[in-house]
């Protein structure tokens, strides 16, 4: 019975020591937290774009994809670009082209089409949840674009 009294001891002791009480809960990941980069794919052209400001990442896409058009004589092509935006939904710093998948001939004015489509579809209108949850959070944005004549087949 002796040992059972020691082990309570113990515990008790335990809990109420000045390093059990330094204890911090944020040592633990959430698993409601986002992951470093937020990652997305968008087919462009964006066709419709929902109204009011973004309050969730679904719907943050989109608006910055909606600006994005197609440069003058472009196949099927794909580009990702890198990117931070404030909590008021402007770009922080200057975006980076990451991937392109295009004919080299095509590459620039892909690349310089998708640098002006982030900064007109810039500032985003996000709520403040939202704002708050991606402020200098990288975003990678990839735009898939399926060629002119390419329709709605993937």
């Amino acid at each position: 019975m002796r040992g059972g009294s020691f082990r309570a001891g113990l515990a008790l002791a335990v809990s109420i020591s000045p390093a059990a009480a330094q204890f911090d809960v944020s040592d633990t990941p959430s698993v409601l937290s986002l992951p470093t980069t937020l990652r997305a794919t968008v087919r462009v052209p964006v066709t419709t774009t929902p109204e009011g400001p973004a309050d969730t990442l679904a719907a943050l896409y989109p608006r910055l994809a909606a600006c994005w058009r197609p440069p003058a004589d472009l196949e099927a092509a794909a580009i990702t670009a890198r990117f931070a935006l404030r909590r008021d939904g402007s770009l922080q710093g200057t975006p980076r082209i990451t991937f392109t998948r295009v004919p080299s001939r095509r590459r620039d004015a892909l690349v310089a089409e998708t640098l002006a489509s982030l900064a007109r579809c810039t500032p985003a209108r996000l709520t403040a949840g939202l704002g708050g949850a991606v402020a200098g959070r990288p975003i990678a944005l990839r735009f898939v674009y399926p060629g002119p004549n390419q329709g709605d087949r993937p």
